[in-house]
């Protein structure tokens, strides 16, 4: 595991003057293979860098990001946005749609009329208002 945060920062101040490779080897981003064969991770390395500078990468949910972008239908396919009221009365709405919003069991919305459009609005838990 390589260094992140402020213990990067330093240590890429630390190696100025050095190459690349070798910045990005000293602060940990090496991936050694079944043949020993060492392999840079210059990916991995400037995304924490840019991290450690404040600029987000991403969406910022961290080491799950790939199994969320398959589920999210990022791998070939999209999300139909459209939906059937059910034989109940229900309107089904899918996981990947509570997804989009990081919906969690017990959050509440406002569901928002509008003249062909049906919209949920994440209320925010402590005051009750929508978030915009």
């Amino acid at each position: 595991m390589g260094l992140i945060g402020e213990a990067l920062l330093a240590e890429v101040d630390a190696c100025k003057g050095l190459p690349r490779a070798e910045v990005v080897r000293r602060c940990g981003y090496v991936n050694v293979g079944e043949s020993g064969q060492e392999r840079l991770n210059n990916t991995a390395f400037f995304e924490a860098l840019l991290q450690a500078k404040g600029f987000a990468i991403g969406d910022g949910r961290g080491p799950g990001d790939r199994r969320r972008a398959r589920r999210l239908g990022r791998s070939g396919r999209s999300l139909p946005f459209h939906t059937k009221v059910q034989f109940n009365g229900n309107l089904m709405v899918g996981r990947a749609y509570l997804d989009l919003l990081d919906a969690k069991p017990g959050d509440h919305f406002v569901i928002r009329l509008g003249r062909d459009s049906i919209r949920l609005m994440p209320l925010e838990p402590e005051s009750g208002t929508t978030q915009l």
